[in-house]
């Protein structure tokens, strides 16, 4: 079976990625995480994600993958015993240190190493297999042949997961020392400013001031990737012998675990099903997202990997409701983007038959059953028209003008 990874930046997502068909979500904590910024979940919430994943039949993989140092160290055991004891299926972690406290103090918590450790070749995965990790990530430099090989070294021992979807770092996975030096937040801390997507001109260190490189006065994104998605080519990974398949993105937002998820969902029933070709429906959808120019990484050898033209991401369409429940032909959404009457919605439903279908709101009223001519508060909880059977979770959109 191959599993469908998706990213949680907190509860809300967590929930949103199980209901569009994710098998698992890993998500982080407030500390010892490579993503500061997101709130993850810990304490009382952690057990209730744990059982939220549990009760569905999925998964959930907590992030413990910082570069730890002596200071990080003091709070790590109780840390552990805390994440197993909540019933966690498995830590994904980098550093040597906190792997022999985890298999010192948790050796029955299932151990995934992050790709962060930087594994690149399959005799580093076999050594891994060895120490008791039960899963590699691979390196993002990895080819679709070395993992071939990867998999003919671990044999049975270890699962292999690899990212499918969603940014890249310019530097080796994701080793990075920039955002460290230009601005003191410390990138394998979970702070990373990503300073690669900025806009640089580079000098020749002269007396006169340099020589710009750039094509324009602003300066060029010299150190800015594209994004990853391996959508049209999950036969190739599959093949190859990858048991997970994994969304980046535990800073992104809400819609885009849904339309991401979602997208890829569509994918992997396909290839089960025997269809080496996507849905076209999921191939439209990757572009519906938030996104930056689409590559596909190192898995086939390619280059041209840099966006030199922008590092802002865009998508087409945005995400103005969440639907809470409805009957009868009108739904309860709460609002997150303004729309108004006479505005025409698409819908993206966790029932792929339901998705992508289109409407003109004709009627929007408050809970009381006031009208609401111009939807424009967020998270105002409204009723609208809608002639199609949406359910909790589903997701309204428009596309963008």
């Amino acid at each position: 079976m191959i599993e469908l990874l998706a990213p949680a930046g907190d509860f809300d997502r967590l929930k949103t990625a199980l209901h569009f068909g994710a098998d698992a979500v890993y998500i982080g904590g407030a500390k010892y995480s490579l993503r500061a910024s997101a709130k993850g979940v810990d304490g009382e919430q952690l057990d209730s994600a744990v059982d939220y994943c549990h009760t569905r039949g999925k998964k959930l993989y907590i992030a413990l993958n910082i570069f730890a140092s002596d200071g990080d160290m003091a709070g790590m055991r109780d840390y552990l015993e805390r994440v197993y004891k909540s019933g966690a299926d498995a830590i994904i972690v980098s550093d040597p240190g906190v792997i022999s406290l985890a298999r010192k103090y948790v050796p029955d918590l299932e151990l995934h190493l992050s790709t962060q450790s930087n594994t690149t070749n399959s005799y580093s995965a076999r050594f891994w297999a060895d120490m008791g990790i039960k899963r590699i990530v691979t390196a993002r430099e990895m080819s679709i042949d070395g993992i071939k090989r990867m998999r003919d070294v671990l044999g049975g021992d270890a699962e292999i997961e690899c990212f499918v979807h969603g940014a890249m770092c310019i530097s080796y996975s994701g080793r990075c020392l920039l955002s460290d030096y230009l601005t003191g937040r410390r990138a394998n801390k979970g702070e990373c400013v990503q300073a690669c997507r900025w806009e640089y001109t580079l000098g020749a260190g002269r007396d006169d001031g340099g020589l710009t490189i750039g094509e324009e006065d602003r300066g060029t994104y010299i150190l800015n990737s594209k994004d990853m998605c391996m959508l049209p080519y999950l036969d190739a990974l599959r093949d190859a012998g990858v048991d997970s398949f994994k969304i980046e993105g535990r800073m992104k937002t809400q819609y885009y675990v849904a339309s991401a998820v979602s997208a890829y969902r569509a994918g992997i029933d396909a290839l089960v099903e025997g269809n080496y070709v996507p849905p076209r429906y999921a191939l439209e959808e990757v572009n519906k997202h938030s996104h930056r120019q689409y590559c596909t990484g190192f898995y086939f050898g390619d280059r041209g990997e840099q966006c030199l033209d922008t590092s802002k991401p865009e998508g087409s369409y945005d995400f103005v409701a969440e639907v809470k429940g409805g009957c009868d032909g009108s739904l309860e959404v709460e609002q997150r983007g303004r729309f108004k009457i006479g505005d025409t919605l698409e819908t993206l439903a966790a029932d792929s038959a339901l998705t992508g279908k289109t409407f003109t709101v004709s009627k929007i009223q408050d809970m009381s059953g006031a009208p609401v001519p111009d939807a424009k508060y967020v998270c105002q909880r409204i009723v609208i028209d809608c002639p199609y059977p949406l359910r909790a979770g589903d997701i309204l959109r428009r596309a963008k003008l």
